[in-house]
């Protein structure tokens, strides 16, 4: 028997061929070996290190490479084989293989005589075979780390009567490493989509006033838009596309949320329901199991196997056989071979897969939706019916918490556990509280009833299935469509609408505060603002406008009926955006369409869903709907740039673009750091959301805790107020630009404030430091003469000028020895010249009785002749005063003159 095994490693183009010539039958011979089994029973076989020393390995320790599920790819194999995995150990360069199956041919030999086929015997066959390096050359070291590795490994069984092939089987190559963990990460977001439904509960059951009760509610984060995110990330895998093997395996984490759970007596009544027929894969895009795939691993040339005679390809294959026995690297590895325990033991090989079941596809194939179920186990085939059924199971789930909650609140209040009228609205109208749980429940699974419906269409299974989609696409487009027209007619029928031509422009903004972002709005709403946002551009439109005929109606939120019926539609919208409801379930709808209508059509899918999106993503920008402003970031900017950036990046997975596969892996991961902060970004919204909501289930209390948190719950409540009246909001005034500012220089007031030297017996008055005498003749005149012109008076003025500031006084410098001989000598000289008619002199010089008395006398007689003032009076009124203010004490002068100034 041989086999021609090809390992393929797709996301690093790697090839390792091992043709298994006739030594199968040494391989299925236990050798003697060097085994050592510990006391519990396990097994270490020995080998040999780098440098020589002898080590032990542990029989099951894991592989560095192994593969998973395997399936058929030739789609009538002449050999069932149950069992085929293959691993390959890093530590002692060796591939080890498993090969179990059965067969109907009676006799049959595979490229060897000895090793003939026969119906009679059971196909076994196990062992280890040594490689060198060269043979895994072309593995780089990162593929046995990275996570969700891509590769397979293809058996494939040819018959020598025929030269045909009579068998091939593919199996997936891991490394172990995956970003598919549901048990852990489905449980986690589970946790949390409960924490925001219960915060969005509450928040709809507390309290007697309904338009406050709503206003709460709105600020609640929506378990809608978690839904929509969660649907957005799962669905993505929706897409006809050849994706990578990273992405599959981290949207498994979200299957959940899609309804795709895999429960194996669910699957066994789906499948006894749908029979035998399971559908095309091929139609979604997959590489089916059980149908031909000649192309698989690159394909094969038969006249290549069979171009040499069986003498020269058994010695050519014995020699490259016993060159590789004789360059391994551990020579004990092969003479120490183990035969391994094979399926259901409690110890020995436990890597390895089974094979898949009827209607998934090819392991390692993950193109279109049925790629992506396939980490779920759930054929496309079932898709609708395991969406369906766990839908209805929700639903019931809803229906019954929600009475449950009613009876058990009734008991606490019955025992007294609670007061009495705790949630008493609630427990009133308790029967419309849970019908309003169950339509909202079916408008978050809209789009996933409706895709899935349309997806069983595009992929023609049983007739039976078929039908049922049929009858819950018509009841559950047709319901909810229904109840939006009716909403919508219960508050529109009192008015009518109008169209006006009016310009649409593009106004600067900012997305989420900070980020620079467009915005868009009418010409008219631009005109009754003060202050406009700055204009890009424009074009012309139209505005519908609604005209309420009913002027003295109430708005939409402060309508009591209208939120008891229609609350679950429209509450958590702003009051002029109540209306969004529709629009968003229209949107829904459009995108459903096309990933189920068009599935098989990636093009198609791609480019119509990005011009969907983005034209969604433009709307909401411009509407925001949401009051809240956490859905309203949310909803808006986050998931809508990651589905825009989602569909971009999965056009490049389209197979006629023929990407190698390790930068679609880099695509891949790109495309799940994007989902994975969005997702991230979800998880934080709800603990948030749900801090708001514990602060407006608390809303009536008096003492709040932590009460730390007590300023930041009254600004919530403000913010509440604030939104809720959904008003434009006035922007302040922009203040008018201020002057430039030029230097200037003014003096408002001056004030001396008194100085040491005013104590200082040599300070010199200013007044009597330079004083003006008049000249002799007019001193001397006899009475009866020419009074003094105004020339005279000029000259007087002209003689009291001085370089000093008004009121400032000059102090003596520092005198030396020399200094003072130079003034002694100078006061001599001024005592010797008495032949001057006047001079300067200082307080201390006239200090003559007579000269004081017969120079004050001249003055007033100048001052009586002459009508112009003079500053030779003002000079002798300071000599009196500075005579005067002697004997007195310093404050007494000082209030005095401050006094004086004041009054000038």
């Amino acid at each position: 028997m041989s086999a021609l095994r090809s390992l393929r490693c797709g996301g690093f183009a790697c090839r390792l061929s091992i043709l298994l010539i006739p030594l199968l039958s040494l391989l299925s011979v236990t050798l003697a070996a060097n085994v050592a089994t510990t006391p519990d029973g396990v097994k270490y076989v020995e080998t040999t290190t780098d440098d020589g020393k002898a080590a032990w390995l542990k029989d099951t320790r894991k592989p560095a490479l192994y593969t998973q599920n395997f399936g058929d790819c030739l789609g009538s194999s002449l050999i069932n084989v149950t069992r085929f995995d293959a691993a390959y150990y890093k530590d002692n360069m060796t591939v080890l293989f498993h090969l179990e199956g059965n067969t109907n041919v009676a006799n049959e030999s595979l490229m060897s005589v000895l090793c003939p086929m026969n119906r009679s015997v059971p196909i076994e066959a196990n062992g280890i075979i040594p490689v060198s390096q060269s043979d895994v050359a072309g593995i780089p070291d990162i593929a046995l780390s990275i996570p969700d590795f891509e590769g397979q490994a293809i058996l494939r069984i040819f018959a020598n009567s025929t030269e045909s092939e009579i068998g091939c089987y593919s199996g997936v190559i891991t490394n172990g490493s995956t970003f598919s963990h549901p048990s852990a990460v489905g449980t986690v977001l589970g946790i949390f989509v409960m924490i925001a439904v219960a915060a969005s509960f509450a928040t709809a059951v507390y309290g007697d006033h309904i338009p406050t009760t709503r206003t709460h509610y709105a600020h609640s984060l929506s378990v809608l838009v978690v839904f929509s995110v969660f649907h957005h990330i799962f669905f993505t895998g929706a897409l006809s596309v050849n994706w990578p093997s990273v992405l599959p395996a981290f949207w498994s984490n979200f299957a959940w949320t899609g309804g795709m759970i895999y429960t194996e007596s669910m699957q066994n009544s789906i499948n006894q329901l749908i029979g035998n027929d399971k559908g095309n894969t091929s139609i979604v895009g997959a590489a089916g199991s059980g149908s031909a795939a000649d192309d698989l691993g690159g394909g094969y040339e038969i006249s290549q196997i069979y171009k040499r005679t069986f003498t020269n390809l058994f010695r050519r294959s014995a020699r490259s056989v016993g060159d590789k026995v004789m360059n391994l690297r551990s020579v004990e590895a092969e003479k120490h071979i183990a035969k391994r325990t094979l399926a259901n033991a409690t110890q020995g090989y436990d890597w390895y897969g089974s094979p898949v079941k009827p209607g998934l596809p090819l392991p390692g194939n993950f193109s279109g939706f049925a790629g992506t179920l396939a980490e779920e186990n759930i054929p496309a085939s079932n898709a609708f019916m395991t969406g369906f059924l766990w839908f209805l199971i929700l639903i019931v789930i809803v229906a019954a918490s929600v009475t449950a909650i009613k009876w058990i609140t009734e008991a606490l209040v019955k025992y007294q556990r609670i007061e009495g009228n705790r949630l008493a609205y609630f427990r009133q109208n308790w029967i419309g509280f849970t019908g309003a749980a169950v339509l909202r429940t079916m408008v978050i699974g809209f789009f996933m009833i409706i895709y899935l419906a349309l997806f069983q269409f595009t992929y023609k299974g049983p007739a039976g299935v078929t039908a049922i989609a049929a009858l819950v696409f018509i009841l559950l487009l047709v319901g909810i469509a229904t109840a939006v027209g009716y909403a919508c007619f219960c508050r529109l029928r009192y008015g009518h609408y109008e169209v006006k031509r009016d310009r649409i422009h593009v106004e600067k903004t900012n997305a989420l505060g900070f980020m620079p972002w467009i915005g868009f709005g009418y010409e008219s709403q631009r005109s009754e603002n003060n202050q406009p946002r700055a204009s890009i551009g424009s074009l012309l439109g139209w505005n519908v406008q609604y005209m309420d005929e009913d002027t003295q109606r109430r708005n939409v939120h402060e309508d009591e009926d209208f939120i008891r019926k229609f609350g679950w539609l429209s509450a958590r919208f702003r009051r002029t955006r109540w209306w969004f409801f529709a629009l968003w379930l229209v949107y829904e709808f459009v995108r459903a369409c096309f990933y189920g209508g068009a599935a098989g059509q990636p093009m198609t899918q791609v480019f119509g869903l990005m011009v969907v999106e983005f034209i969604a993503l433009i709307t909401i920008i411009t509407l925001r709907p949401f009051e809240g402003a956490r859905l309203n970031a949310l909803m808006v900017y986050i998931l809508g740039f990651s589905k825009v950036a989602t569909l971009a990046l999965s056009a490049a997975f389209d197979v006629r673009f023929n990407l190698a596969r390790i930068t679609t892996t880099v695509i891949g991961v790109v495309i799940i750091v994007i989902q994975g902060i969005l997702a991230i970004l979800t998880l934080i919204a709800i603990v948030f959301g749900a801090i708001s909501s514990y602060m407006s289930v608390t809303r009536d209390r008096e003492a709040f805790r932590p009460r730390k948190w007590e300023p930041y719950r009254q600004r919530y409540f403000a913010h509440l107020e604030k939104t809720a009246a959904d008003v434009p909001q006035v922007r302040p005034p922009t203040p008018a630009p201020e002057p430039p500012k030029e230097p200037y220089f003014r003096v408002a007031s001056v004030r001396r404030e008194p100085k040491i030297e005013d104590d200082d017996k040599d300070t010199i008055d200013p007044a009597s430091s330079l004083i003006s005498v008049a000249p002799e003749a007019a001193i001397g005149s006899r009475p009866g003469s020419r009074p003094q012109t105004r020339v005279n008076s000029m000259w007087g003025s002209s003689m009291s000028n001085s370089n000093l500031p008004y009121g400032a006084r000059p102090h003596r410098a520092s005198w030396s020895t020399r200094d003072c001989n130079s003034f002694h000598e100078a006061q001599h000289h001024k005592h010797s010249a008495s032949n001057r008619s006047s001079q300067l002199m200082s307080g201390e010089r006239m200090s003559s009785k007579a000269s004081d008395s017969s120079l004050r006398d001249q003055m007033m007689i100048d001052r009586t002749r002459s009508p112009f003032k003079s500053p030779v009076p003002a000079a002798m009124l300071d000599v009196k005063k500075m005579r005067a203010d002697k004997g007195k004490g310093k404050e007494e002068v000082l209030d005095e003159r401050s006094s004086e100034e004041s009054r000038t």
